[in-house]
């Protein structure tokens, strides 16, 4: 029941993607990691194997992202199409049983792209060094040269994320909220 629950919320917290891409998509995945604190809050049977069960539902999410995605052009839909396909390879190697460690090696930089395309309409054009403006203003399309270098810039963040979660094990040693009153004792040597 607890998992079913959770789930409502993130599929609720995904849909506003779809209206707004930039806004919604931080509500999503705002909602994809509150439930690390919705399982200390919602005592309802827990979920018996929480990485799973997570990389399922992050699927709604992933996938109103790339719904999203496909109506952009040039270099941002290209790489979009590119980082959600590699991921979804790591999904389907996760499902088969290759362990969590495997995402290392997938890493979901496509949600940290999609993030990353979304809100450039919304910078401040003097927060836009060297990008071209579009006649309305707007940021003109990513050049190759702009993609690579943000892609690359985006996959180091995303990496490091991946190895928290999946390979340092962070947030198994203990909660959240433990995680972050005593930081060097649930991390543990590195």
């Amino acid at each position: 029941m607890e998992g079913l629950v959770i789930a409502l919320i993130r599929v609720a917290g995904s849909l506003p993607v779809l209206r707004w891409a930039f806004v919604g998509g931080l509500i999503a995945v705002f909602i994809d990691l509150s439930d690390l604190f919705l399982r200390q809050a919602i005592d309802l049977g827990g979920l018996s194997n929480y990485q799973e069960w997570d990389k399922w539902v992050d699927q709604v999410y992933i996938w109103l992202f790339l719904i999203v995605a496909l109506q952009w052009s040039g270099w941002e839909r290209r790489v979009a199409l590119g980082l959600f396909g590699w991921r979804f390879i790591g999904f389907l190697a996760f499902a088969a049983g290759a362990g969590r460690e495997v995402l290392i090696f997938f890493p979901h930089v496509f949600e940290f792209w999609f993030l990353f395309v979304a809100a450039r309409p919304h910078w401040p054009s003097k927060l836009r060094p060297g990008w071209a403006q579009a006649a309305d203003g707007t940021p003109a399309p990513l050049t190759r040269p702009e993609a690579v270098r943000w892609l690359l810039f985006l996959a180091a963040l995303k990496i490091f994320h991946e190895y928290t979660l999946h390979t340092g094990k962070w947030f198994d040693k203990c909660s959240p909220i433990e995680f972050f009153e005593n930081l060097s004792d649930c991390i543990g040597p590195v």
